[in-house]
């Protein structure tokens, strides 16, 4: 009798879950049968790994071999374990030192000739497995960069099984082609992308960044949208169609710092598992943005599918900018599940297979129009809704929904003079993203030793008893309140917009003036003179009728 064992990860959504492989020979009916709650493509697997040890040069054990997976209660799938599966059989055939393989964590899928093929989810592998107190990791040669992201791990990357029997055996170790070296193309990299998404999917496109320069006029919407960046404050744009609602939007995450090395790790690993992290790029360093279509389901906007749930787009957003854009298009039932995930900052799906827990910190942003044509409260006119239908079609985003969003800004359509002075005195990207770089440094001290980084997240009553603002800013806020226009949840949500415009205006907490200007935003109220957020000088108008930028101004 012979029996080996070495170890491999399961992935329940972005976790990863550790999983004993286990080999036994008995004498017997040569047959080969696979436990431990297998899907069908990890069933499969038993004809991968045959042929593949058969291939390799290694002999084939006739006798009686079961293969166990443990822990037996967790849900496996995938095709990742082949490797494990193949070591571990070659061990109890004594093969392989059954010893050599007891530490080793191994991830790769076997095709029949014998070839290591990459697979989605490494890095959250590794991770689970750094965690567990394992330290040497065998993966495909693909996916090495990704695997070595993980500090403390020594990575083996090998082409074949036929190479990892030579290391593990320590014999010499046979040379394999590489077809990126001789010009054709690696068909084993299709594995790594989830068929029907694009390469990137919810990734910036290279290095090309949206510029803010880019968008004439809409100043007030300039404004907020730094504001946004700089305290991940959630935004609403309601215009008519063409007055640059969805130009604003693509250019919010290039005002967003990058990502600190933590994030790129939680991001990385989320489009690991989904399948679209772009070959050749093992860490995202910049904020991902994610656009679905109007029509998108539950199960694509918050994870789900068949099985075990899927990454949907709030957790390929996370860290980054998420954007729905004609949202009262939007199914009102899809639009209300994202209010869990705003709040939380992840999201929990349960299904008959399993639960899942997927991060979705996010920052959201809405766009709409003010009614079924697009054309109420323009100066142009026209608008043929009637008022039922307006307000049907505006009630489709609910009040707890937009209860959560602290911006709401009105575009209005650009004048001709400001579309032909385009490009003259705009401030680029760029100038405005150090802006919101040197405010996000300011409140990440002012934070310093709390688990909080932004504004966004601190919770209200550490915002109205540890960090005051001047004597009588809030007073317009608590009337507000009084009178029911105002929310529990909206003022706290008010004082940390005024918290961030403090920050952008170098400012040690918010003046009246900031509030003001917060709760304009929120509640759609004139509240008279507002302070620009560099200089101090008031300036006579409301959030949707601002004088242009000036160097240096938010």
């Amino acid at each position: 009798m012979g029996f080996a064992r070495t170890c491999s990860v399961a992935l329940v959504g972005v976790e990863g879950v550790v999983v004993e492989v286990q080999a036994d020979l008995e004498p017997g009916v040569a047959a080969f049968t696979l436990v431990g709650l297998p899907d069908k493509s990890l069933i499969e697997s038993r004809e991968r790994v045959r042929a593949a040890v058969v291939n390799s040069g290694a002999e084939w054990p006739q006798k009686k071999l079961t293969v166990g997976l443990s822990p037996a209660s967790v849900p496996k799938g995938g095709s990742g374990f082949d490797l494990a599966v193949a070591c571990a059989v070659l061990g109890a055939a004594e093969r392989l030192d059954p010893r050599e393989l007891t530490d080793l964590m191994m991830i790769g899928e076997l095709g029949l000739d014998g070839r290591v093929r990459p697979v989605r989810g490494v890095l959250p592998a590794v991770l689970a497995a750094a965690d567990a107190g394992y330290r040497q990791v065998v993966v495909p040669e693909q996916t090495v960069a990704e695997a070595s992201l993980v500090p403390g791990i020594s990575v083996l990357g090998v082409r074949s099984l036929r190479q990892l029997i030579a290391v593990l055996a320590d014999e010499p170790v046979p040379d394999e082609e590489d077809p990126r070296q001789e010009g054709r193309p690696d068909a084993s990299l299709a594995g790594l992308v989830v068929p029907g998404t694009s390469v990137g999917a919810g990734l910036p496109p290279g290095d090309h960044t949206p510029d803010l320069a880019d968008v004439a006029g809409q100043h007030s919407a300039r404004r907020a949208l730094e504001v946004a960046a700089a305290g991940r404050h959630h935004i609403f744009f309601k215009g008519p169609p063409g007055a640059g609602k969805t130009m604003l939007a693509e250019r919010l995450p290039g005002l967003l710092p990058p990502l600190s090395p933590k994030e790129s790790l939680e991001v990385t690993a989320v489009h690991s598992v989904a399948g679209t992290l772009p070959p050749g790029q093992p860490l995202v360093h910049r904020p991902p943005y994610c656009a679905p279509h109007h029509s998108a389901t539950m199960a694509s906007l918050v994870g789900g599918g068949t099985g075990l749930p899927r990454p949907g787009a709030v957790s390929l957003a996370h860290h980054g900018v998420l954007f729905v854009d004609e949202a009262a298009e939007c199914s009102p039932r899809v639009l209300d599940a994202l209010r869990q995930p705003l709040e939380s900052g992840h999201v929990v799906v349960a299904r008959a297979a399993g639960m899942m827990r997927m991060p979705a910190r996010i920052l959201l942003a809405l766009a709409a129009n003010p009614c079924p044509c697009g054309r109420h409260g323009t100066t142009s006119g026209g608008c043929e809704c009637r008022p039922s239908s307006i307000r049907r079609y505006r009630a489709r985003l609910s009040g707890p929904l937009m209860d959560r969003v602290d911006l709401r800004i009105a575009v209005e359509p650009v004048a001709r003079a400001e579309l032909i002075a385009l490009g003259r005195g705009t401030e680029t990207t760029a100038a405005v993203a150090e802006r919101v770089r040197t405010a996000r440094e300011r409140a990440a001290a002012r934070f310093a030793g709390t688990p909080w980084h932004t504004n966004s997240e601190v919770p209200g009553h550490e915002l109205r008893t540890r960090w005051q603002v001047h004597p009588g800013a809030l007073a317009q806020a608590e009337r507000d309140l009084e009178c029911g226009l105002l929310t529990a949840r909206g003022l706290d949500r008010v004082l940390r917009v005024a918290w961030t415009a403090a920050d952008l205006a170098g400012r040690d907490r918010p003046t009246k003036e900031d509030v003001n200007w917060a709760l304009e935003l929120r509640t759609g109220v004139r509240r008279g003179a507002l302070t620009t957020a560099a200089g101090g000088g008031k300036h006579q108008g409301t959030a949707t009728a601002r004088s242009p930028h000036k160097q240096g101004q938010p």
